[in-house]
């Protein structure tokens, strides 16, 4: 091959490379990431909010000491507290409050696995429904895909820890016969699946945040995927 034949192939690639890529300081649009890519962004946010959240809540006052997750008394109860209290009941509400955030916090590293796996299993439809389904999209995809299975799988080491503080199962007695009376509803009526079910709300709670995070911030990450697919988004 000649120098000559050489240097426009050169130049022709050159160019060609030019217009597959945006230019310097050209915004990306969504037209420019490809399924493929969408789907990628979107399970690599995923799984950072997966991680982000278990690792804030599944150690010690994860729960207890966050003001947005924080598991309140039930029903009742927590209508009640203030005249417990003044019948020298609060250490008892205290007690049964701390029981019920430790056990959301022993519980909340439980559910690794099944997130997860929600997230590798995730189809292109269900990429796009998250990418562009607002700040709520995470929550409802891993409410619709992990909500019966984690609170099957979370229970029991709920009521491993909450049957540690006699006050629970004093709670449940109280609550099925307020229950009788409809002062109660649902999972109020069991301290263990009102646990849990505060337990999955506070998860789902947290992984949102860091999706926000991530929509909001895409270049912070230091993930060139999130980068593309998020930073087409803003």
């Amino acid at each position: 091959m000649n120098r000559r034949h050489f240097s426009r192939l050169s130049v022709a690639y050159t160019a060609a490379m030019w217009c597959a890529f945006p230019k310097t300081g050209q915004a990306l649009t969504l037209s420019d990431v490809s399924s493929t890519q969408a789907t990628q962004g979107v399970k690599a946010a995923l799984e950072k909010g997966v991680r982000f959240a278990i690792d804030s809540l599944g150690r010690h006052n994860g729960f207890l000491g966050n003001d947005k997750v924080r598991i309140p008394l039930p029903g009742y109860l927590e209508d009640a507290s203030r005249l417990l209290r003044r019948l020298r009941q609060g250490d008892r509400l205290d007690e049964l409050a701390a029981a019920m955030n430790h056990a959301a916090e022993a519980a909340v590293p439980l559910a690794r696995d099944v997130l997860v796996g929600a997230v590798k299993s995730m189809g292109v439809q269900d990429a796009k429904n998250v990418l562009v389904g607002g700040e709520t999209s995470v929550t409802q995809f891993f409410a619709d895909k992990t909500r019966a299975q984690l609170a099957d799988k979370l229970l029991p080491m709920v009521k491993k820890t909450t049957q540690q503080v006699r006050l629970a199962d004093k709670y449940n007695r109280i609550a099925s016969q307020a229950a009788s009376f409809g002062l109660l509803k649902g999972d109020e009526v069991s301290l263990e699946r009102y646990v849990t079910g505060k337990t999955l709300d506070g998860l789902y709670f947290m992984i949102g945040e860091e999706e926000k995070k991530i929509r909001q911030d895409p270049v912070g990450t230091g993930n060139a995927v999130l980068q593309r697919v998020f930073g087409a988004m803003k």
